[in-house]
């Protein structure tokens, strides 16, 4: 799910650490230390998504999230340093999606602004996904390069599932391990290297995966 997810945060070492895991997660994280810096932002960036903190300097994150619903419908996850009921009832009411109270586990932030934009946005998995002579079905699970079936196991072909929906992006090792695998695979970021090479010797395309040096990988257009 790539694209760009604006931070309003006056905490820097929180900010620090959220735009680092949404960065891992591919997304392209914006931060900003106020609201009036926010809703510029927004304007400015057009985000897919805002997350948003209540204690801001200038004006509490509730006012900004109203500002923000007068113009649009971005989806916004709030957070907050206090969990009492009264403020998730009033950041739901003046049109927060959801809402995380600190301290948060990063991994639970980004699962939140996951199930979010799965929510609020039009279902943008398309059954089938087609590169070149490359053609990925999703409901049965079969891939076609030109007019010739490939066979590939369930994690070859989750890999490249995610490695098409994200075709020109390059992707790390850990992204690739905790999407397709899940992070707390024991094999680690090895397995990762494994699979590639089946699918290129499957595929019978081996220029369409290029490996970024130190880093991953990277789906070519053809």
């Amino acid at each position: 799910m790539p694209g760009t997810v604006l931070l309003i945060e006056d905490e820097e070492s929180i900010a620090t650490l959220v735009t680092a895991y949404l960065d891992r997660d591919g997304f392209q994280p914006k931060w900003v230390r106020s609201g009036t810096e926010g809703l510029a932002a927004i304007e400015r960036e057009s985000p897919r998504l805002v997350i948003l903190d209540i204690g801001l300097p200038d004006m509490d994150g509730f006012e900004v999230c109203r500002q923000i619903r007068r113009k649009g419908s971005v989806p916004i996850v709030m957070l907050t340093a206090r969990d009492d009921e009264i403020d998730r009832v009033t950041g739901l009411e003046v049109g927060a999606d959801d809402y995380v109270s600190k301290p948060f586990s990063p991994r639970e932030l980004i699962a939140r602004v996951r199930a979010v934009l799965r929510r609020t946005e039009p279902e943008s998995e398309a059954e089938m996904i087609v590169l070149g002579d490359v053609v990925l079905n999703r409901s049965s699970r079969e891939v076609m390069v030109g007019d010739r079936d490939v066979d590939l196991r369930g994690k070859e072909f989750d890999l490249l599932a995610y490695l098409m929906e994200n075709r020109g992006a390059v992707v790390t090792r850990d992204m690739l391990l905790d999407r397709v695998w899940g992070l707390e695979y024991a094999a680690g970021t090895r397995t990762v290297d494994v699979h590639v090479a089946q699918l290129r010797k499957k595929l019978g395309r081996p220029e369409l995966i290029r490996t970024v040096r130190g880093t991953g990988y990277k789906l070519i257009r053809p």
